[in-house]
């Protein structure tokens, strides 16, 4: 699951240092809250989530690796 999240977010530099599940789900938590975006501008779980799942849905991943994605963003959106 790391290397498609990794094919999913090719430009970003952070991605690159993924090797744990850990990592990835602290890197996923991150992203829904938008924390690396000014505060005034940051989006809700909710609107973080849709995007993210939209890229996962528009991406050239396998259908099995975009399942385990979007699930994994689920899940962390959950708690």
């Amino acid at each position: 699951m790391i290397e498609a999240f990794k094919k999913l977010w090719p430009q970003r530099a952070a991605v690159d240092g993924i090797r744990s599940m850990e990592e990835l789900e602290r890197y996923v938590r991150v992203e829904l809250n938008d924390e690396l975006t000014h505060p005034r501008v940051r989006k809700t779980k909710e609107e973080k989530l849709g995007l993210a799942l939209e890229r996962i849905r528009q991406s050239d991943l396998a259908d099995d690796e975009k399942k385990e994605l979007a699930e994994l963003y689920k899940k962390i959106a959950a708690h």
